[in-house]
């Protein structure tokens, strides 16, 4: 298989996955985004996936430029990996409007970085030991991770579901 055609299916599983993930943002109302029922709020987990989206779809962590709009830390929903003790806390929220915007920067991104990957590189991220094929994979199934936690909050929470993307 070429690497032209591995990267179109990878580009359209991001987009599948993000698809999914970008219907629990929409559906999700004002009271449940901000919700502090949960450990993390429904607009933390859909940053996090997006932030991270963004920057496993660049080169290199050297390489990455945050959006405009990022608050330092604002992506971690636990300790920080060098801080385990602390406790963590992201005020103010980002709104939902914020986080779309967002998300749509990150979808662009899939087409415009996607494309152009050596597969057998690096990752580019010191933490993640593996090539930028596998990294794909990994990224992808992160975005899945947390639109299906959002989809499963949404369904408890407000009896709403998600549709299934292909």
């Amino acid at each position: 298989m070429e690497d032209s055609s591995v990267q179109n299916a990878i580009a359209r599983q991001y987009h599948a996955s993000l698809a999914m993930l970008g219907q629990a943002i929409e559906l999700c109302s004002e009271p449940l985004w901000l919700s502090e029922d949960y450990k993390n709020r429904f607009w933390h987990i859909a940053y996090h996936a997006v932030f991270y989206t963004h920057l496993y779809l660049q080169t290199a962590e050297a390489d990455f430029h945050p959006w405009p709009k990022y608050r330092k830390d604002s992506q971690y929903l636990g300790p920080r990996p060098w801080a385990p003790g602390e406790a963590r806390r992201v005020d103010p929220p980002y709104t939902k409007a914020e986080v779309q915007e967002y998300f749509e920067v990150c979808r662009a991104e899939v087409d415009t970085r996607v494309p152009t990957l050596d597969l057998a590189a690096a990752s580019g991220f010191s933490w993640l030991p593996f090539n930028k094929l596998e990294l794909q994979f990994y990224n992808i199934r992160h975005v899945q991770h947390h639109a299906g936690q959002l989809a499963d909050r949404l369904r408890t929470a407000a009896g709403i579901g998600l549709g299934w993307v292909r």
